[in-house]
């Protein structure tokens, strides 16, 4: 099958779009399936091309199998409002037009950002093709639950155009169980969705020896320790402002415990500024590096920190880092309500925390450093875990749905315009 994939990240970028989308692809390349992906100069999330990169009108390479094309867009950090979506919009022009040379038997956008999925809802329409519509986030739920936006005729038209692309879609992937329900109260027909949850690749995540280990807990100066470490997009939706906070009181209840944060986003200079403010020294906050160096940093960690806001937006979502600390076999401090929390659970992966609760939030850190069968608990149930949600398998999985969709779907006219 002839593949045309359209994603806003990809690497050399190492968000979690970027990984998912990438290795779903490459297993499809290596079991047959002719493989196109258009995306832009890898830029996320400050805006700044990568080196070895120019933001041209088009280039090409390879990669792994995957033939990957990277089109101009109007490159802007991942911050503000207006200039950012113009950001979007200009991907999804440029995505679309280079998408009406490329061949395929089913067209596939990512969400977020959702206008990827608006340029291949049209691309769908224009070539006759049948398109599928991967859910990530509901967007634009999910930037109202941030604070992004406020509700408003704008977000109402632009709810109006979400609903529109999802029943002129093939096929539906949604990350989540809460996702598939939530469309379904929202008139999206059950038929068409497929839940492929995030996962991992057991191999690519597992954890350094012990001499490495130590090697980088030497490195970031925290030999000794009890570590907590984040490792992620600092974003409005992390909620990163309440760990700096509660940062202080932990190291008068728990001096040998010190947090790492590494990442970039939108709260990265203000996190860092209100870091600064408070004079902390049981918290270190690392600029973003590649996939390569985070391994050796993540094996430096004790737990693994995944955090979100407060909302019940939030409780519908399965963050990837659950899928990689799980397969290093570092325990998981879950502030994330929900599907998270009860996958967690299930597996015993982790212990929760209310989130954006500090004295909870202080007891669960405290459980895991002194509770040495508690912690050992969770790294066995990290590794079932990461064991059930095999990467390869999944994207497996997904082709198979999508194949099935494809197939079932009928010929060009069948599908509403967007």
């Amino acid at each position: 099958m002839k593949i045309l994939f359209l994603t806003d990240n990809f690497p050399p970028e190492v968000n979690a779009p970027a990984t998912r989308t990438f290795e779903h692809c490459r297993v499809w390349a290596r079991e047959g399936h002719e493989v196109h992906v258009v995306t832009c100069a890898p830029n996320f999330p400050r805006g700044r091309v990568f080196g070895g990169y120019r933001n041209r009108l088009y280039q090409r390479e390879v990669v792994e199998g995957i033939t990957v094309h990277r089109v101009w867009s109007f490159i802007w950090p991942n911050k503000g409002r207006v200039l950012r979506i113009v950001d979007y919009l200009s991907f999804a022009l440029s995505s679309f037009i280079a998408g009406l040379f490329i061949k395929a038997d089913v067209i596939i956008a990512t969400s977020p950002q959702f206008f990827t999925a608006v340029s291949g809802g049209l691309l769908g329409f224009v070539k006759g093709t049948p398109w599928v519509f991967e859910v990530r986030d509901l967007w634009p739920e999910s930037i109202a639950a941030v604070g992004a936006m406020r509700r408003s005729f704008v977000l109402s038209l632009i709810e109006k155009l979400e609903l529109r692309l999802y029943r002129s879609a093939a096929a539906v992937v949604v990350l989540t169980e809460s996702f598939r329900e939530n469309l379904v109260r929202r008139g999206v027909l059950d038929e068409k969705i497929s839940v492929v949850t995030n996962g991992v690749n057991r191999e690519e995540w597992r954890c350094s020896d012990l001499a490495e280990r130590e090697a980088a807990r030497a490195r970031l100066g925290v030999s000794g320790k009890f570590v907590l470490g984040y490792a992620g997009t600092m974003g409005m939706a992390h909620a990163l402002d309440f760990i700096i906070s509660a940062a202080r009181k932990l190291h008068e209840v728990l001096p040998d415990v010190a947090i790492v944060l590494i990442g970039d986003g939108a709260e990265r200079e203000r996190l860092e500024k209100r870091a600064a403010e408070l004079g902390l020294s049981n918290l270190m906050i690392l600029p973003p590096v590649s996939k390569a160096e985070l391994k050796p940093i993540m094996s430096a960690f004790d737990v693994s920190l995944v955090n979100l806001r407060r909302s019940d937006t939030f409780k519908t979502v399965l963050p990837s880092k659950i899928f990689e600390s799980s397969a290093m076999g570092k325990p998981i401090l879950l502030g994330v309500d929900g599907e998270a929390r009860a996958l967690v659970e299930l597996y015993g992966a982790g212990v929760f925390f209310e989130p954006e609760d500090e004295g909870e939030f202080i007891e669960k850190v405290r459980l895991l450093k002194e509770q040495s069968e508690v912690y050992a608990r969770c790294v066995q149930g990290g590794e079932a875990l990461a064991s059930a949600y095999s990467r390869d398998g999944l994207a497996r999985v997904m082709i198979e749905q999508i194949s099935g969709r494809v197939v079932a779907q009928e010929l060009p006219g069948a599908s509403d315009a967007v």
